[in-house]
C-alpha cells in the first residue's frame, strides 16, 4: 500500500508540474509565479541568492536603452541587488491558495463553478503545496529550462536574421584578419571594466589566430562620455587609426568627453579632423543600429562576444575562445 500510494503521489506531482508549466495553465500558474516572485529557493532551505548585475569593477551597472539616446540616460538607472527575505512553505502554500482562487475567479473558464467550489480548489491547492513545498522548487526549475530554451531559440533566429548587420556589417572594424575563416564578434563599451580586461584576451586571441575575424561593435551603454568616446572610435576609422584608437581608450582607466580627444591626439589623429567627422549622423545611427541587434540577442550589459552561433554574455578568456573556434572549424559555420 505504501508503494501504490507513492506511486499515486509522484504521479499527482507530475501531473501538477505538467499544468502548471503549460501556457494556458490559468488556474495553478497563479501559484508557481507567487512562490517564484518571493523565492522559491526558501523552500529548499536557505535564503534565495540575490540577483546581480553585470557591473564590471570600477564602473556603474546600467540598462539598456532603445536608441541612440541610451548613452545620456543609461548610467543613471542601475540595476540593484535586492533579496527576497525567504519564506515558509505555509506561508508561500497559503498565499498560492488565495491567489489561485482569485484567479480561478476572474478566469473565463470558471464561469461552472460556484464561489463554494472555487473556494474549495483553493484550498485543495494550499494543502497540496504545504504537503509537497517541493513542487514549486521543480515547477520554477522546469520553467527556466523552458525559459532558456526560449531564449535560446528566438537568439538564433536572430542571428539568422541579423547575419550581415551582425557579422559583415560595412560600418564596422575588423581586427585580426578581414579575410580570416572564422568570426568573433565583441559588444563593447569603453568605461566598462571587464572589456578592458577582454582587450588583453582578444589581442592574444589575435596574436596566436592569425585566422580570425574580430568584429568590434561600439555598444556605449555607461552614458554621456561612452556614447562620445563610442562616436569618436567610429570616427577615427576614416584616418586608418582605430585599433590604435580603440587600444589606448581601453587602456584608460576613466574616459570622459574631455580625456577622449587628447587620447586621441596622443595616437596621431588629426583631432580637428576628428570632430568634424563625429557631426556625421550616420555614427549615431551605427550605434542605434548595434543597441537594436543586441537587444533584440537578450544583451544586458558589455562585453558580449559571438563566436558562430554561439553567444556569451560577458567576459571569456582567450583559450575558451580558441576552443570554440576550434569546434567551429570542426562542425562548419552556421552564421559566420
Amino acid at each position: 500500500m505504501e508503494t501504490e500510494s507513492a506511486m499515486a503521489q509522484d504521479q499527482t506531482k507530475s501531473t501538477l508540474v505538467a499544468a502548471l508549466t503549460k501556457p494556458r495553465g490559468a488556474l495553478l500558474a497563479a501559484p508557481l509565479l507567487l512562490a517564484a516572485a518571493l523565492g522559491v529557493s526558501a523552500l529548499a532551505g536557505g535564503p534565495p541568492a540575490p540577483v546581480v548585475a553585470a557591473s564590471p569593477p570600477g564602473a556603474d551597472s546600467a540598462k539598456i536603452k532603445s536608441s541612440a539616446s541610451i548613452a545620456a540616460e543609461a548610467s543613471k538607472k542601475a540595476i540593484g541587488t535586492t533579496p527576497v527575505e525567504p519564506k515558509s512553505a505555509r506561508f508561500l502554500a497559503n498565499e498560492a491558495a488565495a491567489t489561485a482562487t482569485v484567479e480561478l475567479a476572474s478566469s473565463k473558464s470558471a464561469s461552472g463553478f460556484s464561489a463554494d467550489q472555487r473556494n474549495e480548489i483553493g484550498e485543495i491547492v494550499r494543502e497540496y503545496l504545504l504537503a509537497n513545498p517541493e513542487v514549486l522548487v521543480e515547477i520554477s526549475q522546469k520553467l527556466e529550462v523552458k525559459r532558456r530554451e526560449q531564449e535560446t531559440a528566438n537568439q538564433q533566429k536572430v542571428l539568422l536574421s541579423e547575419q550581415a548587420s551582425i557579422f559583415r556589417s560595412p560600418h564596422d572594424y575588423v581586427a585580426g584578419n578581414p579575410k580570416g575563416d572564422v568570426t568573433v564578434v565583441e559588444f563593447f563599451d569603453y568605461n566598462c571594466g571587464w572589456c578592458k580586461r577582454a582587450l588583453n584576451e582578444v589581442n592574444k586571441l589575435t596574436a596566436q589566430d592569425k585566422n580570425v575575424r574580430v568584429v568590434m561593435k561600439e555598444f556605449p551603454i555607461f552614458g554621456e562620455h561612452s556614447a562620445f568616446a563610442a562616436k569618436a572610435a567610429l570616427a577615427s576609422i576614416k584616418q586608418g587609426k582605430y585599433w590604435e584608437f580603440h587600444n589606448a581608450l581601453m587602456k584608460e582607466e576613466r574616459v570622459t568627453t574631455s580625456n577622449t580627444m587628447d587620447i586621441a591626439k596622443t595616437v596621431g589623429l588629426d583631432v580637428e579632423a576628428l570632430k568634424r567627422e563625429m557631426q556625421d549622423a550616420k555614427y549615431d545611427r551605427i550605434i542605434a543600429e548595434n543597441t537594436r541587434v543586441a537587444q533584440a540577442l537578450g544583451m544586458q550589459g558589455t562585453p558580449g562576444f559571438i563566436i558562430d552561433s554561439k553567444i556569451n554574455f560577458g567576459y571569456v578568456p582567450a583559450d575558451n575562445i580558441i576552443g570554440t573556434l576550434a569546434e567551429v572549424r570542426r562542425d562548419g559555420c552556421k552564421v559566420c
